[in-house]
Protein backbone atom coordinates (compact mmCIF):
# COMPACT_ATOMS: atom_id res chain seq x y z
CA UNK A 1 0.00 0.00 0.00
CA UNK A 2 1.04 3.59 -0.66
CA UNK A 3 1.11 5.98 2.27
CA UNK A 4 -2.04 8.02 2.73
CA UNK A 5 -1.81 11.49 1.21
CA UNK A 6 -1.68 14.25 3.79
CA UNK A 7 -3.56 16.64 1.52
CA UNK A 8 -6.66 14.49 1.36
CA UNK A 9 -9.30 15.84 3.72
CA UNK A 10 -12.77 14.66 4.68
CA UNK A 11 -15.78 16.85 5.40
CA UNK A 12 -18.65 15.09 7.17
CA UNK A 13 -22.30 16.13 7.30
CA UNK A 14 -25.19 14.37 8.95
CA UNK A 15 -27.21 13.53 5.85
CA UNK A 16 -26.96 13.30 2.08
CA UNK A 17 -29.04 16.47 1.76
CA UNK A 18 -26.66 18.35 4.06
CA UNK A 19 -23.70 17.09 2.05
CA UNK A 20 -25.29 18.37 -1.16
CA UNK A 21 -26.01 21.78 0.34
CA UNK A 22 -22.43 22.17 1.56
CA UNK A 23 -20.96 21.08 -1.77
CA UNK A 24 -23.25 23.44 -3.69
CA UNK A 25 -22.25 26.36 -1.50
CA UNK A 26 -18.53 25.60 -1.79
CA UNK A 27 -18.83 25.04 -5.54
CA UNK A 28 -20.50 28.39 -6.21
CA UNK A 29 -17.93 30.14 -4.03
CA UNK A 30 -15.12 28.44 -5.95
CA UNK A 31 -16.61 29.36 -9.33
CA UNK A 32 -16.99 32.97 -8.21
CA UNK A 33 -13.36 33.10 -7.09
CA UNK A 34 -12.14 31.52 -10.31
CA UNK A 35 -14.14 33.78 -12.65
CA UNK A 36 -13.76 37.03 -10.69
CA UNK A 37 -11.27 38.51 -13.18
CA UNK A 38 -12.90 37.07 -16.27
CA UNK A 39 -11.06 33.77 -16.17
CA UNK A 40 -12.70 30.61 -17.49
CA UNK A 41 -13.65 27.87 -15.04
CA UNK A 42 -13.68 24.34 -16.43
CA UNK A 43 -15.75 21.91 -14.38
CA UNK A 44 -16.06 18.13 -14.73
CA UNK A 45 -19.39 16.73 -13.57
CA UNK A 46 -20.28 13.27 -12.34
CA UNK A 47 -23.42 11.20 -12.54
CA UNK A 48 -25.05 8.92 -10.03
CA UNK A 49 -27.67 9.74 -7.45
CA UNK A 50 -25.52 12.18 -5.47
CA UNK A 51 -24.33 13.87 -8.64
CA UNK A 52 -27.91 14.83 -9.43
CA UNK A 53 -28.71 15.87 -5.86
CA UNK A 54 -25.67 18.17 -5.77
CA UNK A 55 -26.58 19.81 -9.08
CA UNK A 56 -30.16 20.35 -7.89
CA UNK A 57 -28.76 22.02 -4.78
CA UNK A 58 -26.62 24.28 -6.98
CA UNK A 59 -29.64 25.25 -9.08
CA UNK A 60 -31.67 26.11 -5.97
CA UNK A 61 -28.89 28.03 -4.23
CA UNK A 62 -29.36 31.84 -3.99
CA UNK A 63 -25.85 32.39 -5.37
CA UNK A 64 -26.65 30.54 -8.60
CA UNK A 65 -28.41 33.57 -10.09
CA UNK A 66 -25.40 35.74 -9.20
CA UNK A 67 -22.94 33.53 -11.09
CA UNK A 68 -21.63 34.46 -14.54
CA UNK A 69 -22.21 31.11 -16.19
CA UNK A 70 -20.83 32.40 -19.50
CA UNK A 71 -17.38 31.89 -17.96
CA UNK A 72 -18.02 28.28 -16.94
CA UNK A 73 -17.46 25.26 -19.19
CA UNK A 74 -19.05 21.95 -18.24
CA UNK A 75 -17.55 18.56 -19.02
CA UNK A 76 -18.15 15.02 -17.76
CA UNK A 77 -15.84 12.55 -16.07
CA UNK A 78 -17.61 9.75 -17.89
CA UNK A 79 -20.73 9.02 -19.87
CA UNK A 80 -22.90 6.02 -20.63
CA UNK A 81 -22.96 5.27 -24.36
CA UNK A 82 -26.74 5.19 -24.78
CA UNK A 83 -29.16 7.28 -26.89
CA UNK A 84 -29.12 11.03 -26.32
CA UNK A 85 -32.50 11.12 -24.56
CA UNK A 86 -31.84 8.11 -22.33
CA UNK A 87 -32.14 8.97 -18.65
CA UNK A 88 -29.07 6.80 -18.01
CA UNK A 89 -26.99 9.55 -19.60
CA UNK A 90 -25.17 11.74 -17.11
CA UNK A 91 -25.72 14.70 -19.43
CA UNK A 92 -29.51 14.23 -19.34
CA UNK A 93 -29.39 14.14 -15.56
CA UNK A 94 -27.24 17.28 -15.43
CA UNK A 95 -29.48 19.18 -17.82
CA UNK A 96 -32.59 18.29 -15.84
CA UNK A 97 -31.01 19.17 -12.51
CA UNK A 98 -29.00 22.29 -13.39
CA UNK A 99 -27.96 23.15 -16.92
CA UNK A 100 -31.46 23.83 -18.25
CA UNK A 101 -32.05 26.21 -15.33
CA UNK A 102 -29.03 28.50 -15.70
CA UNK A 103 -27.90 30.91 -18.39
CA UNK A 104 -24.98 28.91 -19.72
CA UNK A 105 -24.12 29.21 -23.44
CA UNK A 106 -24.68 26.03 -25.44
CA UNK A 107 -21.07 26.05 -26.62
CA UNK A 108 -19.91 25.84 -23.00
CA UNK A 109 -21.52 22.43 -22.49
CA UNK A 110 -19.26 19.67 -23.80
CA UNK A 111 -21.32 16.51 -23.92
CA UNK A 112 -19.81 13.18 -24.89
CA UNK A 113 -21.38 11.81 -28.07
CA UNK A 114 -24.40 9.55 -27.60
CA UNK A 115 -25.09 6.17 -29.13
CA UNK A 116 -27.48 7.75 -31.66
CA UNK A 117 -24.98 10.43 -32.73
CA UNK A 118 -23.73 8.47 -35.72
CA UNK A 119 -20.38 7.84 -34.01
CA UNK A 120 -19.16 4.48 -32.81
CA UNK A 121 -18.03 4.07 -29.20
CA UNK A 122 -14.37 4.44 -30.18
CA UNK A 123 -15.16 7.47 -32.32
CA UNK A 124 -17.04 9.04 -29.42
CA UNK A 125 -13.98 8.65 -27.19
CA UNK A 126 -11.74 10.14 -29.88
CA UNK A 127 -14.12 13.05 -30.45
CA UNK A 128 -14.17 13.79 -26.74
CA UNK A 129 -10.37 13.70 -26.61
CA UNK A 130 -10.27 16.14 -29.53
CA UNK A 131 -12.71 18.48 -27.79
CA UNK A 132 -10.68 18.39 -24.60
CA UNK A 133 -7.55 19.21 -26.60
CA UNK A 134 -9.19 22.39 -27.94
CA UNK A 135 -9.02 23.75 -24.40
CA UNK A 136 -5.67 22.27 -23.43
CA UNK A 137 -3.78 24.00 -20.65
CA UNK A 138 -0.50 23.68 -18.77
CA UNK A 139 1.07 21.84 -21.68
CA UNK A 140 -1.53 19.09 -21.62
CA UNK A 141 -4.11 18.03 -24.22
CA UNK A 142 -6.98 18.83 -21.88
CA UNK A 143 -8.12 21.69 -19.64
CA UNK A 144 -7.20 21.83 -15.96
CA UNK A 145 -10.54 21.59 -14.20
CA UNK A 146 -11.15 24.12 -11.46
CA UNK A 147 -13.28 21.40 -9.88
CA UNK A 148 -13.58 17.77 -10.90
CA UNK A 149 -16.53 16.08 -9.25
CA UNK A 150 -16.35 12.34 -8.71
CA UNK A 151 -18.76 9.84 -7.31
CA UNK A 152 -17.36 6.71 -5.71
CA UNK A 153 -18.87 3.28 -6.12
CA UNK A 154 -19.07 0.71 -3.36
CA UNK A 155 -16.27 -1.09 -5.23
CA UNK A 156 -14.14 2.07 -5.19
CA UNK A 157 -14.59 2.98 -8.86
CA UNK A 158 -14.53 6.58 -10.08
CA UNK A 159 -15.82 7.84 -13.44
CA UNK A 160 -15.80 4.61 -15.47
CA UNK A 161 -12.45 3.49 -14.11
CA UNK A 162 -13.21 0.19 -12.41
CA UNK A 163 -10.98 -1.91 -10.15
CA UNK A 164 -8.47 -4.27 -11.74
CA UNK A 165 -9.22 -3.24 -15.29
CA UNK A 166 -6.84 -1.92 -17.93
CA UNK A 167 -8.49 1.50 -18.22
CA UNK A 168 -7.37 2.61 -14.76
CA UNK A 169 -3.69 2.25 -15.73
CA UNK A 170 -3.81 4.13 -19.05
CA UNK A 171 -1.71 7.30 -19.11
CA UNK A 172 -1.31 8.04 -22.83
CA UNK A 173 -4.87 9.10 -23.66
CA UNK A 174 -7.37 11.67 -22.42
CA UNK A 175 -10.54 9.63 -22.94
CA UNK A 176 -11.19 5.93 -23.42
CA UNK A 177 -13.90 3.66 -24.69
CA UNK A 178 -15.06 1.20 -22.01
CA UNK A 179 -16.66 -2.09 -22.96
CA UNK A 180 -18.19 -4.78 -20.77
CA UNK A 181 -18.41 -2.44 -17.81
CA UNK A 182 -19.01 -4.36 -14.58
CA UNK A 183 -21.81 -1.89 -13.90
CA UNK A 184 -24.51 -1.41 -16.57
CA UNK A 185 -24.81 -0.04 -19.13
CA UNK A 186 -21.85 -1.94 -20.59
CA UNK A 187 -20.51 0.69 -23.01
CA UNK A 188 -19.12 3.99 -21.73
CA UNK A 189 -16.58 6.74 -22.34
CA UNK A 190 -14.34 7.83 -19.47
CA UNK A 191 -11.62 10.31 -18.69
CA UNK A 192 -8.29 8.80 -17.68
CA UNK A 193 -6.39 9.29 -14.42
CA UNK A 194 -3.94 11.88 -15.83
CA UNK A 195 -6.85 14.15 -16.82
CA UNK A 196 -8.61 13.74 -13.49
CA UNK A 197 -5.40 14.31 -11.53
CA UNK A 198 -4.47 17.45 -13.45
CA UNK A 199 -7.56 19.10 -11.91
CA UNK A 200 -6.89 21.85 -9.40
CA UNK A 201 -9.44 20.37 -7.04
CA UNK A 202 -10.89 16.88 -6.98
CA UNK A 203 -14.08 16.66 -4.95
CA UNK A 204 -15.35 13.16 -4.24
CA UNK A 205 -18.95 13.07 -3.04
CA UNK A 206 -20.25 9.87 -1.47
CA UNK A 207 -22.95 8.92 0.98
CA UNK A 208 -24.36 5.79 2.56
CA UNK A 209 -23.00 2.97 4.70
CA UNK A 210 -22.26 0.89 1.60
CA UNK A 211 -19.51 3.37 0.68
CA UNK A 212 -17.72 3.25 4.05
CA UNK A 213 -15.31 0.48 3.07
CA UNK A 214 -14.33 2.11 -0.23
CA UNK A 215 -13.81 5.43 1.51
CA UNK A 216 -11.67 3.84 4.21
CA UNK A 217 -9.49 2.08 1.65
CA UNK A 218 -9.10 5.24 -0.45
CA UNK A 219 -7.95 7.22 2.57
CA UNK A 220 -5.64 4.45 3.78
CA UNK A 221 -3.60 4.55 0.59
CA UNK A 222 -4.82 1.42 -1.16
CA UNK A 223 -3.45 0.67 -4.61
CA UNK A 224 -5.33 2.72 -7.21
CA UNK A 225 -5.51 -0.32 -9.48
CA UNK A 226 -7.55 -2.11 -6.81
CA UNK A 227 -9.38 0.96 -5.49
CA UNK A 228 -9.41 3.65 -8.19
CA UNK A 229 -10.73 6.26 -5.75
CA UNK A 230 -7.41 5.97 -3.91
CA UNK A 231 -5.65 7.33 -6.99
CA UNK A 232 -7.78 10.46 -7.42
CA UNK A 233 -5.80 13.53 -6.42
CA UNK A 234 -6.22 17.22 -7.19
CA UNK A 235 -3.17 19.42 -7.68
CA UNK A 236 -4.33 21.80 -4.95
CA UNK A 237 -6.90 19.93 -2.87
CA UNK A 238 -8.54 16.54 -2.68
CA UNK A 239 -11.72 16.63 -0.64
CA UNK A 240 -14.11 13.83 0.29
CA UNK A 241 -17.57 15.19 1.10
CA UNK A 242 -19.40 12.44 2.96
CA UNK A 243 -22.31 11.80 5.27
CA UNK A 244 -22.07 10.20 8.70
CA UNK A 245 -23.17 6.83 7.35
CA UNK A 246 -20.17 6.67 5.01
CA UNK A 247 -17.68 8.02 7.56
CA UNK A 248 -17.35 5.08 9.95
CA UNK A 249 -13.78 4.28 8.81
CA UNK A 250 -12.42 7.83 8.50
CA UNK A 251 -9.29 8.65 10.58
CA UNK A 252 -9.88 11.67 12.81
CA UNK A 253 -6.75 13.44 11.58
CA UNK A 254 -8.19 13.65 8.04
CA UNK A 255 -11.46 15.34 9.08
CA UNK A 256 -11.57 19.07 8.27
CA UNK A 257 -15.01 20.57 8.92
CA UNK A 258 -13.71 24.08 8.11
CA UNK A 259 -13.36 23.43 4.39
Amino acid sequence: MESASADKVVVIDQSAAAVAERVADRFLARVKARTRNGRIAHVALTGGSMGGVVLQAVAQHPKASQTDWSLVHFWWGDERFVPSDDTDRNAVQARNALLDHIDVPAENVHEIAAADSGLSLDEAATAYSDELARFGADGEAWPSFAVCFLGVGADGHIASLFPDRAEVTVTDAAALAVRDSPKPPPERVTLTRPVINSSKRVWLVLTGADKASALGLALAGASYTNVPAAGAKGRKRTVFFVDEAAASEVPEDLIDQSY
